[in-house]
């Protein structure tokens, strides 16, 4: 294990695009039955996640099923890991659930003007900060192909939007396709994810387990060749996410990753 005290928090997160990738447990979804137990913790898991595309890193994850309850925990988690900080822009599909998760993660109280009538003052109001811009994309298929892709600002305004895009190193359109590649790479990492595979998981806590591993250890140990920095004619530094993102100084191997005391997270199943 590396000597190098090289942890850092927190990342230099500026954009996130939010996503759920489907996988299962045991069986598919539509063989579980409601009224039986032991399907609860099988069919359908979901991986919600939280992108920056910036830097290629998986800021937060929360797997199981598909649900507001979830997505509310990976809008929190992210706020959290972030420390807070109003995003540049933030962007996922049209999946309702996020906007109602953004607004309870980022909304503050604001006290509301006395009407100089008497009675009691009206109670505080959550408001939005002004700086928060969050855009949804939506698509059109046609023959298993999109053949169409439109966009719309949630919160926020459009000059604002266009803004954060003029500020953005990586897109100059509302987009949530960095997230989405990464989930084909996820899938390619880890086997029991493949869409069509007898490597599908068995057991529920075993695949979160896996979950968490492949995902927070792409950060550290698994140099993105977009991310490479060039040191000479013909030569590159590898860089990971967590190298990029300002979180650590060198690659680390899985040993060290593994070997690194972690902070245990309690969630909700």
């Amino acid at each position: 294990m590396s000597t190098r005290n090289s942890w850092l928090f927190p990342p230099k997160t500026r954009e996130v695009q939010f996503d759920e990738k489907w996988s299962f447990v045991g069986k598919k979804e539509k063989h579980c039955h409601p009224e039986q137990p032991a399907d609860r913790q099988q069919g359908d898991n979901w991986d919600h996640v939280a992108f920056d595309p910036e830097h290629r890193l998986v800021v937060s994850v929360v797997p199981g099923k598909r649900t507001e309850d979830k997505t509310q925990q990976l809008v929190q988690d992210f706020r959290a890991r972030t420390e807070g900080r109003i995003m540049n822009l933030m962007t996922s599909d049209e999946y309702p659930a996020y906007k109602t998760a953004i607004f309870e993660a980022y909304a503050v109280e604001q006290e509301q003007p006395r009407t100089g009538r008497p009675g009691r003052p009206r109670k505080p109001k959550k408001v939005l900060p002004k700086k928060l811009k969050y855009a949804t994309v939506h698509k059109e298929r046609a023959n298993g192909r999109v053949v169409k892709v439109t966009t719309r600002v949630v919160f926020g305004t459009l000059a604002a939007a266009a803004v954060a895009l003029a500020l953005s190193l990586v897109s100059t359109v509302v987009n949530t396709v960095f997230v989405e590649r990464h989930n084909g790479s996820d899938r390619n990492r880890n086997r029991r994810k493949v869409r069509k595979t007898g490597c599908f998981s068995k057991d529920w806590q075993v695949h979160e387990a896996m979950t968490y591993f492949t995902m927070y250890s792409y950060n550290f140990c698994w140099p993105v060749r977009t991310l490479r920095k060039k040191v000479g004619r013909k030569k590159y530094e590898p860089r990971t996410p967590a190298v990029v993102a300002g979180l650590t100084d060198h690659v680390w191997t899985i040993q060290e990753w593994a070997s690194y005391p972690a902070r245990k997270q309690i969630r909700d199943s």
